[in-house]
Order: structure tokens, then C-alpha cells, then sequence
């Protein structure tokens, strides 16, 4: 019998979202808040609820450091207060208490405070996705202070931006190059008056300097912060110009983080959990409480779930493994919901793919974060691999038949079908071990579920999931919104889609189609450095997806709604979809109105192209430059025997043009002949960060792309 998608054992009704016609269609949709809104408190408080509430439950699991490649950071301190865990990979995991982190938050906390930072001061952290970038988001907060993030493949410009900008007084950085690059620009950054590097054991030197501040004064720090407090200065990619500070509260957090864990049930809360949390504040510091409420565990419980975790065992623990960069909100999202419903943490600095499929297995995550990227690649090895092995046509077979097995549970979430039907279900239980069982190993092999975002993940690869055995939850948000505002509702996806609202969450179509958002999780504004605060003037910055920032216009401030700069529509039953961004529309000399994202998001989902830029501006037509990806290409060469071709020949080459025409046709099948591309060029080079091609997170910046390949353009045009 085939593997049964996962349900869980207890699903609350979904709260379906509230619709607003107008003229024949649906122009706003909410969803009511399923968490209270947190009225005092802030994150700091979550580790020290954790230890109080469940002092013995594994909240994260660090890497064993020298156990692999990707463990690349400061040596073990010693205050794990868990066990070991042996992964398939044979790299070991240390658990860490709820006890043992909050001890460690609040020696680091102490250290800062030691070495003078003060209340509001600004603490940038640069960094891959490690255990310490956690641990000082935590510490930080507990001492009063606000993070700022900084990509760690950031250019020395970029940093120094940001610490301008923001103001940083403090530094902590992963490694010495990290360290060298800002010790280059410390002459034009004289506010940075700290700068740590974790290779060279920032933390335990920290943790020293603080043995002789007083437990009262990291208290007395907790207590002055509330959910309006700011949290953390978010810049965004910048892909039109600097990036931009965006001011994110706790409370900010607190509406996000608190709702998606009630939103995805399964997800953050083992079966049995209660969906809604008993209560709505986290705990004021216990030296603090009120004497008229009694302690603070008597008078305010907090939301975090008072049922303890699961067991701390492989095949019980709610886990992910976190790979996405910390410096992007839709990572940090995760990693503070994590922390707040108590599902076990883990770490994964190295995204090389031998390092970060070794990770997976070693720690076996029960749900992964991830953008659509990742899940093409395990999709394209996996094709790759079945190819090499003769057995191509059987996967493409096999592919086909999870694509439609999930189309049909689709179909009877919404009343549309009965599901899947006998003879489907026979066909898929045929390819559970051939085909499904080897794609969700390469996850880990105990991924149920995966939240996606930062660009489209399409209905085709979605749909392929679902029926494999994985349930995506797509999502839609930016920097602005503390990453997700709309996610696939539990149970009821429209695949292609990215769902309903996030509970507590707005959404409205302008009449120029720009997607206006209105919710708890919406940003302060933008820093302002001159005046040391928010404020939201400035026009839109850049592109869609959790994470991804933009700005609002001065629209946005009627009736509180927030101009994301996204363009979109909204169905009969209140599904979002995003189409494209306004500034990046495309007018041909003919006048006709272009999206260009569409046929991008199609061609890089192809395991031959790396990147796609959709050019046409003032053009007769729409043509395309196209970047190879590597691993594609080294496959299609070996298949094909030409491994030996130079680089600058196989751009010509006829057969590899004709994969990509392919390609392009099926591309073009989504919109209409006027908006199809006509002409394309394959590139010898791909577009990258360090040329300026590419936003950290990966979006292109059209404006130096068409400069650096203006003659390239012309061509297809000529």
C-alpha cells in the first residue's frame, strides 16, 4: 500500500477567510488573529520560559564541532545538559536543554553588558546559519539591545552601509576573512567600537567577561522591553539601490510567530498538543512580578505551550534543520517559532550539496524550510541520477503519477473529488520505494512537511511533492512583513496558489493590481538614521517572497495598508497569487504590458538553466538571456558524450539549444504569443553576487544585467 500523506492525528476546523466583493470579484480577504496579541514582554523572555516551563526539553541540537565540514565554528562550551545523537552520516549531535540554552543566553547577555553596550544599542551579527548566530540573537535582546543582520557573502560596501546606517556600536562575525573586511573599513565606522569573531571564541570571551555582572541586571533589561520595543534593524537586498533598514518590534514577531504556530498544527505541535495556546504573555522576569499577581509563573503563563516536547528520541522529535541564511527574516522567523513552540533546532552552515545532504541525514528533520530552488535540485538530481542508471522514462512515469495523486487530494480538500483513485493509489504504492522513498531520503527521510518561499514554487513541483509524500506550505511576504502573510492553509491547498492570510492578516487587491497588506506583522518603517527611528517614506525597494523586502508608497498609509509594490489577484476562495512586480513590468514598443516573472520562474526550474532575465522594454518583442547551471550542464554532457566541448562552443551547441527552445516553448504555454519570448541567448558566464548580478538573496538586479549585457540584448534584436 502506498505511504499515506501525513495528517495529523487532531486537526481543528480552519477559520475560512472573510471575503470582500467588488464588481464581480474578491478585492480583500481576511483571516482573525488564531493567537492573542502579546500586550507585555518580548523574545528575550523565551529562553527563560523554555527552562522554567520544560527545563529538560531539547530545544536545539548543535553539531558536534569537528564532526564535518560544516562545523565550523567556536569549540564546545561544555553546557549541552543533553545527550548525544548519532546521525545516519555518523556525525554526532548534541542536544541542548531548554536549561542549558538559557544559561548560555544569559551569560552571553551579561558579557555585552560588560563590555558597555547599553540599552538600544545596535549589534550586528555576520554570519552563516550557526548555532551562535542564535544564541546571540537571544543574548542580545536579553541585554537590551537590537540585532542587525548582515549577509556573510556581503561586499565590504555592503557592510559598511549597514553599519553606518544602522549605527552598529558592536560586531560579532563568524571568521577571520569575515573579521579582515571590517577591519578595512573600521576608519569610516569610528561608532563600531567592539568587533568579535566566534572562530576565535567570541562566545566563551564574552561569557568571561560577564562572571561579575549580576543576574538583576540582565533582568532589569528584560523588563524594559515590551512587544513595541524594537527587536532588530532588517535590511533588505537592495536590488534598486541601497538596501533599506526595516524596523521589526517583538510584538512584530509575536504576530507572526504566534500565528503560524497555530496555523500549521502539524508542523510546530506534536499530536495531543492543544492548537490554541492557554495563554497570550510571555512570563515577566520572576524578580519582577507583580506581588498583587503573585510569581510570575502564577500570574502570567506564557504562550509558549505549556504541554511538554515530544521525547528527545529519532523518531519522535519534532525537528528542522535550519540552512537558510539567518541574516534573511524568513530564516529567523523559523528559527524563533522553533524556540517558541519547543520544536528541536538545528543548525546547517555549509548549503554545498555533500555537506548539506550529510546534515540532513545526520540530523533528520521531521520539516524543512526552504525556497523553491532546493526543491528543484533534489528534484533534478533525482531525475539526473534515475537517468544515469537507464531508468529516465520510469521516473519521468513516476513523476506524472505523484503529480496527479496530488492534484486529486487538492481536489477533495475543496469538495471537487473524491481523491485519489484506486488505480492511482496502486500506481504510486508501485513507486513508493523506486522513486518517492529516495526523493524524501534526500531530505532527510523523515520530512513530512516543507514551508516554502522567497519566489514561486509552481504547481507542477508542488503537486509533484504532495503526491511523493511531502506537504509544501507556500508562502508570500517580505522584510516588511516579518517574513510570511499568506501561507497554503493546512489540509486545503490550491496548488500554484500562496494561500490565504496569515491569521491576524489583510490582504487587498489595488486598483492597479498591487498587493496591499494590513496585519500585526507589518514593520515600524524604515530606520532613519539621522533621526534614530522609523519611518515609512520611502517608495518600494524590490521583490516578493518571505524575505524579500520592498517598500511602501505614500499610499500606504490609508487605512493602514502597506503597498508592497507586488502584483497579484485574489480567487473566489480567497487565494492569494502574486504575478509579478509592479517596477519590473515590461512595455514593448507596441505598447503591450509584460510580468516578465512568470516565464523566469519556469525556465529556472529547468535543471539546464541557472538563471533567466526577460528583456523587452521598448522592444518589438520579449527575448531572454540564459545562464547554464552547472551540474545540469555536467550532466547533459556526460549523456551526450561531450564533455570534452569547450564552454564557448556548447552555447551554440544545437542540441543544447534545442533543450532549451523546449524548455522556452513550455515556458511560453503561460501567457499569450505577444507575451512569449521570441528570441534567447545562452551566456558562457552566470549572473552572480559578486558581480553585482544578484541581491544576497539571490534576485536579480535587471539594471546591471542590462548594462554588463547591453550588447548581448542588442543581439536579439538585431
Amino acid at each position: 500500500m502506498p505511504v499515506p500523506l501525513p495528517v495529523p492525528d487532531s486537526v481543528p476546523p480552519l477559520v475560512e477567510p472573510v471575503k470582500r466583493w467588488e464588481d464581480g470579484v474578491v478585492r480583500e480577504v481576511s483571516v482573525p488573529p488564531l493567537a492573542r496579541p502579546v500586550r507585555r514582554g518580548s523574545l528575550a523572555g523565551i529562553p527563560f520560559d523554555n527552562a522554567r516551563e520544560a527545563p529538560d526539553a531539547v530545544v536545539i541540537s548543535r553539531k558536534r564541532p569537528g564532526a564535518g565540514p560544516a562545523a565550523k565554528s567556536a569549540p564546545s562550551r561544555g553546557r549541552s545538559g543533553g545527550r548525544n545523537r548519532s546521525g545516519g552520516s555518523g556525525a554526532e549531535w548534541q542536544d541542548i536543554t531548554a536549561t542549558a540554552f538559557a544559561d548560555e543566553v544569559l551569560a552571553v547577555a551579561k558579557g555585552l553588558i560588560a563590555e558597555g553596550l547599553r540599552p538600544g544599542d545596535r549589534l550586528a551579527i555576520m554570519s552563516r546559519t550557526t548555532y551562535e548566530w542564535t544564541l546571540l540573537d537571544f543574548a542580545a535582546w536579553a541585554a537590551g539591545l537590537v540585532t542587525v543582520p548582515i549577509y556573510p557573502t556581503s561586499s565590504a560596501f555592503q557592510v559598511r552601509w549597514i553599519l553606518q546606517d544602522s549605527g552598529a556600536v558592536a560586531c560579532v562575525v563568524e571568521d577571520g576573512i569575515q573579521a579582515r573586511l571590517i577591519s578595512q573599513e573600521r576608519e569610516r565606522l569610528p561608532g563600531l567600537t567592539r568587533l568579535w569573531t566566534v572562530e576565535k571564541g567570541a562566545v566563551d570571551s564574552l561569557c568571561a567577561a560577564g562572571r561579575e555582572v549580576q543576574d538583576a541586571e540582565v533582568t532589569v533589561r528584560r523588563a524594559a522591553l515590551g512587544p513595541d520595543s524594537v527587536a532588530t534593524i532588517s535590511y533588505t537586498s537592495g536590488t534598486t539601490g541601497r538596501p533599506k533598514g526595516c524596523v521589526l518590534t517583538h510584538g512584530n514577531f509575536f504576530a507572526e510567530v504566534d500565528n503560524a504556530i497555530e496555523l500549521l498544527h502539524p508542523v510546530f505541535k506534536a499530536p495531543g498538543q492543544a492548537r490554541y495556546a492557554p495563554a497570550t504573555t510571555p512570563a515577566a522576569p520572576a524578580d519582577l512580578a507583580d506581588p498583587a499577581d503573585g510569581s510570575a509563573s502564577a500570574s502570567v503563563t506564557s504562550l509558549t505551550p505549556s504541554t511538554p516536547s515530544t521525547p528527545s528520541d529519532a523518531s519522535g522529535t519534532l525537528s528542522t534543520l535550519l540552512f537558510l541564511p539567518l541574516s534573511h527574516v524568513f530564516g529567523r522567523m523559523v528559527a524563533i517559532g522553533c524556540l517558541r513552540a519547543r520544536v528541536r533546532l538545528g543548525h546547517a552552515p555549509s548549503i554545498r550539496t555533500e555537506d548539506l545532504l550529510a546534515d540532513l541525514a545526520g540530523f533528520r528533520p521531521t520539516f524543512l524550510l526552504a525556497i523553491p530552488y532546493v526543491l528543484e535540485k533534489v528534484y533534478n538530481t533525482g531525475r539526473a541520477t534515475a537517468e544515469r542508471m537507464g531508468r529516465g522514462a520510469s521516473f519521468d512515469r513516476a513523476a506524472r503519477i505523484a503529480q496527479a495523486y496530488g492534484a486529486a487530494v487538492e481536489a477533495a480538500g475543496h469538495g471537487e473529488g473524491p481523491g485519489p483513485s484506486f488505480g492511482l493509489r496502486a500506481l504510486r504504492a508501485l513507486y513508493e520505494p523506486l522513486v518517492y522513498r529516495r526523493i524524501r531520503a534526500a531530505l532527510g527521510g523523515r520530512v513530512k512537511y516543507v514551508i516554502c518561499g522567497g519566489s514561486p514554487l509552481g504547481r507542477r513541483l508542488a503537486a509533484f511533492y504532495s503526491g511523493a509524500g511531502v506537504v509544501t506550505f507556500e508562502g508570500y511576504g517580505l522584510t516588511e512583513t516579518t517574513a510570511a502573510s499568506t501561507v497554503t492553509p493546512p489540509l486545503k491547498p490550491r496548488l500554484g496558489t500562496v494561500g490565504w492570510p496569515m491569521p491576524g492578516t489583510s490582504v487587498r487587491i489595488a486598483d492597479d493590481g498591487e498587493v496591499l497588506l494590513r496585519g500585526g506583522h507589518v514593520f515600524a518603517g524604515y530606520w532613519d538614521a539621522e533621526r534614530g527611528g522609523a519611518v515609512r517614506t520611502l517608495e518600494p525597494d524590490q521583490g516578493s517572497g518571505p524575505g524579500s523586502g520592498s517598500g511602501p508608497g505614500p499610499a500606504d498609509e490609508r487605512d493602514g495598508w502597506f503597498a508592497t509594490g507586488d502584483l497579484g489577484s485574489l480567487d473566489e476562495g480567497g487565494y492569494l497569487t502574486i504575478t509579478g512586480r509592479k517596477k519590473d513590468v515590461i512595455i514593448t514598443s507596441s505598447g503591450k504590458n509584460i510580468v516578465p516573472a512568470p516565464l523566469e520562474d519556469w525556465l529556472r526550474a529547468h535543471p539546464l538553466v541557472s538563471q533567466c532575465l526577460v528583456v523587452g522594454d521598448n522592444r518589438p518583442y520579449v527575448g531572454a538571456l540564459i545562464t547554464l547551471e552547472p551540474e545540469g550542464l555536467a550532466h547533459w554532457r556526460m549523456m551526450r558524450g561531450k564533455q570534452g566541448a569547450p564552454l564557448a562552443a556548447l552555447v551554440h551547441d544545437k542540441e543544447l539549444r534545442a533543450a532549451l527552445q523546449r524548455a522556452i516553448d513550455e515556458a511560453n504555454r503561460l501567457v499569450s504569443r505577444a507575451e512569449s519570448i521570441r528570441r534567447f541567448r545562452v551566456l558562457e558566464g552566470d549572473f552572480t553576487e559578486a558581480a553585482g548580478h544578484l541581491t544576497p538573496t539571490l534576485k536579480l538586479r535587471r539594471a546591471a544585467i542590462a548594462e554588463d549585457f547591453a550588447a548581448e540584448i542588442a543581439e536579439l534584436y538585431a
